[in-house]
């Protein structure tokens, strides 16, 4: 397994609010090529944890490559001890062998999530987008740089996975304080 971890230049503590009320959440952008994932913690600011990829080789076993991602999941929730894994949802896909790879590698990360009792939030890309820019048809590059803005990094995150993971995350971090209310499902 290959886990490609990216330092941030400098990851800011965030200001104003309660550490109890404060969670982390493991993003996660679906793949069994790269899986995407980017840890952030926050309540009103957002502190950037961690974030990269867990790749995989085409010369694996499908069964091989799932598992690799698996263990990289879990390692990467005993590590951040999240209070929350975010997943992107499945959308509509033309190409049915993509759809059938994404949906294999959403079931690994939402078994690795419910086997360390970690409870799943899951948004659509529209969902992701709406909460990350404001609009629900932003491009990838109206996305990542609201995500650098948000987290205050130097450039938007790279690779484009890692960076579907954050916007997952932050999403989360949206929504949150709406769930805490129950006005949202």
């Amino acid at each position: 397994m290959k886990t490609m971890n990216v330092e941030p230049a400098a990851a800011v503590a965030p200001r104003g609010g309660a550490d109890d009320e404060q969670i982390t959440v493991l993003g996660i952008d679906p793949g069994t090529a790269r899986m995407g994932y980017g840890a952030v913690r926050g309540d009103a600011e957002y502190e950037l944890l961690d974030f990269g990829c867990l790749t995989t080789t085409t010369d694996q076993p499908p069964e091989q490559r799932l598992l690799t991602l698996y263990r990289g999941l879990l390692a990467l929730v005993e590590r951040h001890q999240p209070q929350v894994v975010a997943v992107e949802r499945l959308f509509f896909s033309r190409n049915v062998k993509t759809a059938l790879a994404v949906g294999q590698a959403r079931g690994v990360a939402l078994l690795a999530a419910a086997s360390k009792a970690v409870p799943v939030a899951e948004y659509t890309p529209s969902e992701v987008k709406q909460a990350v820019t404001g609009f629900g048809r932003a491009d990838k590059d109206q996305v990542q740089r609201m995500v650098q803005a948000l987290l205050r990094l130097p450039a938007p995150p790279r690779p484009d996975d890692a960076a579907d993971a954050l916007a997952v995350a932050v999403c989360h971090l949206h929504a949150a304080p709406a769930r805490r209310w129950g006005l949202r499902s």
